[in-house]
């Protein structure tokens, strides 16, 4: 019998917890993302707790059914079933040594935002105006956005060659450049405006598209080409070498503080 999906913000919470400790156990990549996911669904928790959004309730059911999104497509990785494309990409590099830590991150962003989080939006509203959502949905960004740059900056510890990516961002082909999260918001956004008018065969159809494009991204994240094939490698030589070690850094060092405005 398949487990529950949680149904409030503190069982996400708890159930990325569950995540975290089984990654750490198997030694499994996969719990990077996972880390950076828990320390911005407890920020989102705390915003909504302080009343930082234009609707709390709103706002806890988008987490929930937003998580819902990758915590489904964990279980099906973790039990030989196929996920999302977009998230195949991304569980598929945990399983490469030499697939960075930064990329880790960044394939995690690239499916969560790019496709999960319009999903979730249209879901949220249930056929309300999206327009509507919009305050808050900038705020949730503003989180992950700030919340990943900081960890970002933070995995120079663990990743002490990371900065020799931005060398290459002048040719438009950095890692960096290829994906930002502004970006990916501002994709999710129209995206979730687009599946806003879709109905059935039209909304599932319009979803598989957009899997198909982010998987596409996606790839290119995991296994960049040219000058950046041996930019990596050569990262990848100085970086940390234990997962379970990355995983207790991303989780536990250094507590971000992020005021979210209306």
């Amino acid at each position: 019998m398949n487990k529950q999906l949680p149904q409030t913000i503190d069982e996400v919470i708890a159930e990325l917890e569950s995540i975290l400790d089984d990654c750490s156990r198997k030694a499994s990549r996969a719990g990077y993302f996972a880390a950076l996911y828990h320390k911005v669904t407890c920020e989102v928790k705390e915003g909504i707790l302080n009343n930082r959004f234009e609707d709390g309730a709103r706002m806890e059911r988008l987490d929930v059914l937003f998580a819902n999104r990758y915590i489904a497509a964990y279980r099906q990785w973790r039990n030989g079933e196929e996920p999302t494309g977009s998230w195949k990409v991304a569980f598929e590099a945990t399983e490469r040594r030499r697939t960075l830590l930064l990329q880790h991150l960044l394939l995690g962003i690239n499916a969560h935002i790019n496709l999960d989080l319009g999903i979730a939006t249209v879901e949220t509203m249930e056929g309300n105006e999206l327009s509507a959502m919009l305050g808050d949905f900038n705020s949730i960004n503003m989180i992950l956005s700030a919340m990943s740059y900081g960890v970002m900056n933070d995995i120079s510890r663990m990743s002490p060659l990371m900065s020799i990516l931005g060398f290459h961002a002048s040719r438009g082909n950095s890692i960096l450049v290829q994906f930002t999260i502004n970006n990916a918001r501002d994709g999710a956004w129209m995206f979730a405006n687009e599946l806003a008018g879709k109905k059935d065969e039209a909304y599932s159809a319009c979803i598989a598209q957009r899997d198909k494009t982010i998987a596409e991204l996606a790839k290119g994240l995991a296994k960049p080409g040219g000058v950046l094939r041996f930019t990596t490698w050569l990262i990848h030589l100085f970086e940390w070498r234990n997962p379970a070690k990355i995983i207790h850094e991303l989780r536990y060092y250094r507590k971000a503080y992020i005021k979210v405005g209306k």
